[in-house]
C-alpha cells in the first residue's frame, strides 16, 4: 500500500439538477386514486384525505398525496363546540396553510387579482418530490358537473418569480405540462374568478381555489360542487375533502415529476510515472533480509492498480474507489483515475 497527498487542484465540485417521475412504481402520471375508509371514519379524515395508488389495503399501497379544504369562517365542516361559531377544522387547515405559505394570519390568500376566504390543498408526499417539484412537468385533470379541465404552472412563461413563506409561487392556470392555454385570455385563466390556485414548488403543494373552478365551463371553469357553504352545527351532505377527491378521480390523470440537486466531489489521483510501481505485498519481500526475492521486480517492476483508498490525516479510511478493471502501472506509465463522490 502506498499513500500520496491529495493536493487543492485535485478536487472540483460540481452541482446537476435531476428530474424523476414522482409517483410510485415510476410513472410519471398517476390515473388510480383511492382513499382509505378507516382513515376518512376516524379524526384525522374530519381534516385531510390520504390519497393512494391502490386500495389502501394492499401491500402495495402507499399515500402518494393528500387532499385539504381550507375556510377562514370555518365552513364546509362541525364546529369544535356548538357554542364557539367559526371553529373547526376547516379554520384549522386555514390558519395552518396561512402560516406556513403566507406567514401573516391576517393576510387572505390571492389569486391572481382575486382575494379568498378559502383554498383547497393537495400536499404531496414528502417522499416522493424529494428536493422540490420539477417546474412545468405538472398536469391536472379535474371534472366536474359542467365539464372538465387541465391544470398547470405558468412557470415557464413568467418574467419574474413571486416569493412567500413557503418559497417559490407560481399561478395555476388553464394548460399542461407547462403550455398555458390562453383562449380564456392571456393569463390562461378567467379575470372574474382568478387564477386556479398557486403551485408552490420548493414544499410539494398545490393550492387550488374553488372560486375559479366552481365557475361554469363557459367561464373557465368546471361546475366544482363542494359543501363549503355549511356553518355552524349543520354537517354537510358531501365533505369538500370528498368532492375534490371525486373531481381528481373522475379525470384520472395526475402527471407530476420531481427535482434534486446532486451535488459531487469529483477527486483526481494521479499516479506518476515513477510512483505506485512497487508491491508492498509481504511475499515479496524477504523475511530475515527484507531483499526483494524477485530480480524481475527490482529492474522492470510492474504492478497493477485495483483500488483508491482515501485517509485523512489521521491514516483514517474514509472511502474506497474499486477500478473497473486492473490497470497496469510500470516506470513507463503515468495514470488518471477520477474518483466521484455523490452527496
Amino acid at each position: 500500500m502506498s499513500f500520496k497527498r491529495l493536493e487543492a487542484d485535485d478536487f472540483v465540485v460540481s452541482s446537476d439538477s435531476i428530474s424523476a417521475t414522482l409517483w410510485s412504481g415510476g410513472t410519471p402520471t398517476l390515473t388510480t386514486f383511492f382513499t382509505s375508509s378507516t382513515q376518512e371514519a376516524g379524526s384525522s379524515g374530519d381534516y385531510y384525505l390520504n390519497i393512494y395508488q391502490t386500495a389502501s389495503d394492499d401491500a402495495n399501497a402507499a399515500v402518494q398525496f393528500a387532499v385539504a379544504y381550507g375556510n377562514s369562517n370555518g365552513s364546509g365542516s362541525l364546529v369544535y363546540n356548538t357554542t364557539v361559531n367559526g371553529k373547526s377544522p376547516t379554520s384549522t387547515i386555514y390558519g395552518q396553510y396561512q402560516n406556513l405559505v403566507i406567514g401573516d394570519e391576517n393576510t387572505d390568500f390571492a389569486f391572481g387579482s382575486i382575494t379568498s376566504s378559502e383554498f383547497f390543498a393537495l400536499s404531496i408526499d414528502r417522499a416522493r418530490y424529494k428536493e422540490k417539484i420539477f417546474l412545468g412537468s405538472l398536469t391536472l385533470n379535474l371534472s366536474g358537473s359542467s365539464g372538465s379541465i387541465s391544470l398547470t404552472d405558468n412557470s415557464l412563461v413568467v418574467t419574474s418569480v413571486q416569493f412567500n413563506e413557503a418559497g417559490r409561487v407560481f399561478q395555476l392556470v388553464s394548460g399542461s405540462s407547462g403550455a398555458v392555454y390562453t383562449g380564456l385570455n392571456s393569463n390562461g385563466y378567467s379575470a372574474n374568478s382568478g387564477s386556479y390556485g398557486w403551485l408552490l414548488p420548493d414544499i410539494g403543494t398545490i393550492i387550488l381555489n374553488p372560486l375559479a373552478l366552481a365557475d361554469f365551463a363557459t367561464s373557465g371553469g368546471i361546475g366544482f360542487q363542494y359543501s363549503g357553504s355549511a356553518t355552524g352545527s349543520s354537517a354537510p351532505n358531501v365533505t369538500p375533502n370528498s368532492s375534490l377527491y371525486r373531481a381528481i378521480s373522475g379525470s384520472a390523470s395526475f402527471r407530476l415529476n420531481s427535482e434534486e440537486t446532486i451535488s459531487s466531489d469529483y477527486i483526481f489521483v494521479r499516479p506518476r510515472s515513477s510512483e505506485f510501481n512497487y508491491s508492498e505485498n509481504p511475499s515479496f519481500i524477504s523475511g530475515s533480509t527484507g531483499e526483494v526475492l524477485y530480480s524481475d521486480f527490482i529492474n522492470n517492476p510492474q504492478v497493477y492498480l485495483t483500488t483508491v483508498g482515501l485517509y485523512n490525516d489521521t491514516n483514517e479510511l474514509l472511502a474506497v474507489a474499486k477500478l473497473s478493471r486492473p490497470l497496469l502501472k510500470d516506470f513507463t506509465k503515468e495514470a488518471l483515475v477520477r474518483v466521484k463522490l455523490d452527496f
